[in-house]
């Protein structure tokens, strides 16, 4: 589904992705873990569209989508959960899922039902200003906004970051049962070691902007390798 080849990437002079490889089917769930500052984000901003490579190749499903810009990428079917959650704080719980719906490959402007399914506590909140919303609640409205277009692939940035444990704990159970139900895959990057392997099918370490480490969720549960590339 996702095909990522020698990916380099930089903000201005300053090198950030230095040969990134990595590959999704559908229904994996991918987990990237890493130290802060080794390029997480900034491969997911590529992967959007919101930074351009300086060389490599991604293909989505079929299409080469390298260094094309973040509208024609949703259309194909990437949705972005971006870190801190990136809602309309002023909008109302419903116009920032109609604001989802927008980059719908079928044009259908309608609020999935399954939105509401996942996540009741939208539906009950419908009128209610995104940023009165708890840290929580702000994820699960950044979650079902992504839903709302329908991808075939969701990138998930750090979406434990600030959020109760009760609440990981449902996100984590959200995105096992989204996956299970509707057979898209997903590309997390997480600090949350638990959440991570608690969904993972198969996990990935970058390393100083490379993928130094991969292999499956049993694999990351060897203590001595988590040290040797996570520890501080």
């Amino acid at each position: 589904m996702l095909s990522i080849r020698n990916i380099h990437a930089a903000y201005g002079a300053v090198p950030v992705l230095l040969g990134v490889d990595l590959e999704l089917r559908p229904r994996d769930v991918l987990v990237l873990f890493g130290r802060n500052g080794v390029g997480k984000t900034t491969l997911m901003r590529v992967l959007i569209g919101l930074l351009k490579p300086r060389c490599g190749k991604i293909e989505f499903d079929g299409h080469d989508i390298t260094g094309a810009p973040p509208h024609r990428i949703a259309k194909f079917g990437i949705a972005y959960v971006p870190q801190g959650r990136g809602i309309f704080p002023k909008l109302s719980v419903i116009e920032n899922l109609r604001i989802g719906t927008r980059a719908s490959p079928n044009r259908d402007e309608s609020i999935p039902d399954q939105v509401f399914e996942y996540f009741p506590v939208l539906s009950e909140r419908r009128q209610q200003a995104g940023g009165t919303l708890s840290g929580g609640e702000q994820q699960m409205l950044a979650f079902g906004r992504a839903l709302c277009s329908n991808p075939k692939l969701l990138l998930l940035d750090e979406p434990s970051e600030g959020i109760q444990p009760n609440i990981v704990q449902q996100l984590g159970a959200l995105i096992r049962q989204i996956v299970e139900q509707t057979g898209i895959a997903v590309l997390l990057v997480e600090q949350n070691l638990d959440l991570g392997l608690s969904v993972a099918t198969r996990c990935a370490i970058m390393e100083k902007g490379c993928i130094v480490h991969q292999g499956s969720r049993e694999d990351f549960r060897d203590e001595a390798m988590l040290r040797r590339y996570l520890a501080i």
